[in-house]
Parts: C-alpha cells; sequence; structure tokens
C-alpha cells in the first residue's frame, strides 16, 4: 500500500512539473530590421542649342528619378522627366532641383546668348589682315585637349568676328611642346583642333568654313626647352582661307 502511494505521489509531481513547464511564455521572435532608406533622387539637364543668337530659342531636356518634386529656375515647376523651350534674353545658367523623400538633387546647363556684331565700319584693311587682327589662338594645358576657361573670351571673340564675316574660311592647326612621342602628339594636336572647331560650330560659324589639321610637335613656335615655350607651343592655331 505504501508503495502505490508513493507511485501516485511520483506520478503527481511529473504531472505538476509537465504543465508547468508547457504554461510558461514562449519568448518573443526578434523584431523585424528597420526598412531601408529611401533612394536619394537623380538629376540630368542638357540645352540643346548651348550657345543661341539673342532672340532665338534652346531646348532644356532634363530627367528625373527617386523625386516628388521637380523645379527649374526661371521655368517653375516641371514633371519629373520632359523637354521645354526657353529663349533667355541673356546668357543663363538654369538649375534643376530634384526633391524626394531620400534628399535633393541639382543639375545645370548653360545657354550662351551671343552678342549681336558690331555693325561694320569702312576700313581699309584687307580682310585677311583683319582676319590678323582679331583672331586669336586658343592655348591648352600639358597634355589636355580641352578649351581651358581663361581661353573662353577669346574663342567668343573667335566666333563673333568670323560670324561676321561669312566668306573667311579657316584652318585650325593642333600644336603640341615637344614632350612626348611624335605619334601621340599628332593624335592629340588632331584632339585640340577639333575642339576648337566645334566650339566655332556651336558658336554659329558654318562648319564647312572650318578645316583641321595636326603638326602635334613638328612645327613648334618656340624651340626653347621650358614651360614658358613649351605654352606658347600647346595651342590651336588659326589660319586664314580664301
Amino acid at each position: 500500500m505504501k508503495l502505490k502511494l508513493k507511485w501516485i505521489s511520483l506520478i503527481l509531481a511529473l504531472s505538476a512539473v509537465i504543465m508547468l513547464s508547457a504554461c510558461k511564455k514562449k519568448v518573443a521572435p526578434p523584431p523585424p530590421p528597420p526598412p531601408p532608406p529611401p533612394a536619394a533622387p537623380t538629376a540630368s539637364l542638357t540645352a540643346n542649342p548651348n550657345a543661341i543668337d539673342k532672340g532665338q530659342s534652346s531646348t532644356l531636356n532634363w530627367e528625373t528619378s527617386n523625386a516628388t518634386d521637380v523645379s527649374i529656375d526661371g521655368v517653375g515647376a516641371v514633371r519629373p522627366t520632359g523637354s521645354q523651350s526657353v529663349t533667355p534674353p541673356e546668357s543663363t545658367t538654369y538649375t534643376l532641383t530634384a526633391k524626394g523623400p531620400g534628399g535633393t538633387q541639382q543639375a545645370t546647363a548653360r545657354v550662351t546668348v551671343n552678342a549681336p556684331p558690331p555693325p561694320p565700319t569702312a576700313s581699309s584693311a584687307t580682310e585677311e589682315e583683319l582676319f590678323s587682327q582679331n583672331v586669336k589662338d586658343i592655348y591648352f594645358d600639358y597634355d589636355k585637349s580641352d578649351v581651358r576657361g581663361d581661353q573662353q573670351s577669346s574663342l567668343q571673340s573667335d566666333v563673333a568676328f568670323l560670324r561676321q564675316h561669312p566668306n573667311i574660311g579657316v584652318t585650325v592647326e593642333g600644336h603640341c611642346d615637344e614632350r612626348g612621342s611624335t605619334e601621340y602628339n599628332l593624335a592629340l594636336g588632331d584632339s585640340r583642333a577639333s575642339a576648337v572647331r566645334n566650339a566655332l560650330v556651336q558658336g554659329g560659324v558654318a562648319g564647312d568654313h572650318v578645316k583641321t589639321i595636326s603638326y602635334g610637335k613638328e612645327r613648334p613656335f618656340c624651340t626653347e626647352s621650358n614651360e614658358q615655350c613649351w605654352q606658347q607651343n600647346r595651342r590651336g592655331h588659326f589660319v586664314y582661307q580664301k
């Protein structure tokens, strides 16, 4: 009888332990990770053409993504992607601002309005003499073929003169300093001449009136081996053509 009571007590104790274990609360799972931050906006803005005469129009083209609010200074609110014609009275830099949950992004495009050429004045100088007096060479940095910022005013003056004298043809010679191989400098000179030609044509000079040729380092303007001399040789040189 005592043995039977012991077994009953043991069974009751085990049942109590099992029930207590079952009643314990389950551990809550960890919270989900936070969502990723919203993507930052992207924006691009171009003007075509980027140089016009006063009174002419240019077309702004833009694209954005991840933006809910898009505007262009001087134009106002615009669609996320689109185009619009503008007629600025003077040279203008347009700024596009794209705003979204992920931040703000800006893009710019400049439209240059060419000043009208001055009226022709009576002169005894020949056309070639006027060309020599008014058309200036364009200089480049070492191993570069993009037109430097400090050469833009000379380039605009060249454009104005050639537009005022549409019968003049011109050959742009690409030149380099003595450093580097002959083949490399011929290619670099060609890139420099092409950069000048492209700028003239974008400014309104007739493309069939502008030719290019590269002489690389073969026809230096200065023959001393120093930076002052090398700078004179890194140029786009203008040659008058009838």
